[in-house]
């Protein structure tokens, strides 16, 4: 069975950075959307880039930010990968000279499938629970029965991910990676190291 990918979403302190790399976390998303509560600040960003340890993928997440906005972000932070979490069209997600993937919100009725055909030139695509008026980070999951088969790219699974419902969701959806932030929080923003720890061996795990 393939290797299962990891990521550790709304990092915001660098202590947090270290436990997700430590437990094995593939990558780790840093929130650059000031209406968050996991926003970080560019110097925050920095700070957790220069502790983090070689091979672990830093992702940029941004939500509806102009391009000049993240021009800012990227000649300051050393970003490996972006995720446009907003209503960005193909164009708006192109053109960073970076991998990018674009996430989509599942339950709301739209077309999945032709959403994922438009964003031809993604690296992958983020499914995240649809809740009206909300970007993401809800901590909600959505019907995984909803996922088309046969999406012509790599699946990131998001939406109400935890320790104790991870390798069902791995088992019924066979993703390329899986993406947790509140599902191991110990408050908005601030990780619990244990949760982490056991959520990715149970990634590792999966079958």
């Amino acid at each position: 069975m393939p290797v299962i990918r990891s990521k550790i979403c709304g990092i915001t302190r660098v202590e947090d950075a270290l436990v997700a790399a430590q437990a094995g976390a593939d990558a780790i998303g840093l929130v650059f959307y000031a209406k968050s509560p996991r926003a970080v600040s560019v110097q925050q960003a920095r700070q957790i880039i220069a502790a983090l340890p070689p091979f672990v993928t830093t992702v940029g997440l941004f939500v509806n930010a102009s391009r000049c906005e993240i021009n800012e972000v990227l000649d300051a932070v050393a970003l490996d990968t972006l995720q446009f979490h907003g209503d960005e069209t193909p164009a708006q997600c192109e053109g960073f000279h970076r991998p990018w993937f674009k996430a989509l919100r599942v339950g709301g009725g739209e077309d999945v499938a032709g959403q994922v055909a438009r964003y031809g030139s993604a690296s992958g695509i983020l499914l995240d629970t649809f809740v009206a008026g909300v970007p993401g980070g809800t901590g909600e999951r959505f019907d995984w029965s909803l996922i088309p088969p046969g999406l012509p790219k790599p699946l990131i699974l998001a939406g109400g991910l935890t320790v104790e419902n991870v390798q069902q969701a791995i088992a019924e959806v066979r993703p390329y990676a899986v993406d947790v932030s509140g599902g191991v929080e110990a408050s908005k923003g601030i990780k619990d190291a244990a949760k982490v720890q056991a959520f990715v061996e149970r990634v590792r795990s999966a079958m």
